[in-house]
């Protein structure tokens, strides 16, 4: 959104609403929801609170318009991610991904885990937004793992949304830990056990073998 678009009340809005939600993410992805105060939100926007509270209504729907814009942004990335032949494919990008991403940029971990770890319970419904959005997640790995080629003879053993259930746990995982400090070379160690067990579980061999970034930790 412009400068140049007005807001409710005429006047034309001096900020750009993505980029003042860029700023808002930042702040909640590093603070969680309840640690993220307005002072810190305002700061990182570029926007005063008499602005925020006429743009977006409260702190709470702020938060929800932050994590619509979060998971737009991600959803492009993750689509690549997903566009695999296999199951093993899929699995190893979606997890090597974290692995790698979760480590990258100036903020470690999940915005979907990070922002509602610590909730009061009047903020109950901030944890439970953010699991709605991880179901969402969870959804979209099994579509995924529903088209590989060899999903029709996985179907007679596996659950498909068990094991989405599965793979987007240990990501949530890999993330919690690279919010502790956890090195990516750490990371890539924990993905390449888990994909080991995958290989048994699905009877076949892995088509990229394991992570040379590990070997060399």
């Amino acid at each position: 959104m412009s400068a140049d678009q007005r807001s409710a009340g005429g006047r034309p809005r001096a900020f750009d609403e993505d980029q003042a939600l860029d700023g808002a993410i930042d702040v909640f992805w590093r603070l969680g929801y309840e640690g993220a105060s307005l002072a810190e939100l305002t700061q990182a926007m570029g926007i005063n609170k008499p602005s925020l509270y006429a743009v977006f209504g409260s702190k709470e729907k702020l938060f929800v318009r932050a994590l619509e814009r979060y998971g737009l942004s991600y959803r492009e990335h993750l689509d690549a991610v997903l566009a695999k032949s296999t199951t093993y494919e899929v699995i190893e990008s979606y997890l090597r991904s974290i692995a790698e991403s979760a480590t990258r940029g100036s903020v470690p971990g999940c915005l979907s885990i990070q922002g509602g770890l610590s909730c009061a319970p009047n903020n109950a419904h901030i944890p439970q937004l953010l699991a709605e959005y991880r179901q969402g997640l969870e959804d979209t790995v099994a579509d995924a793992l529903a088209k590989t080629e060899d999903a029709s003879r996985c179907a007679h053993d596996i659950d498909t949304a068990a094991l989405a259930g599965y793979v987007v746990t240990m990501g949530q995982g890999l993330a919690v830990h690279a919010a502790a400090g956890a090195e990516q070379s750490k990371l890539d160690a924990i993905v390449d056990v888990a994909l080991a067990g995958l290989t048994n579980l699905l009877g076949t061999q892995p088509v990229t073998g394991v992570n040379p970034k590990s070997k060399t930790s």
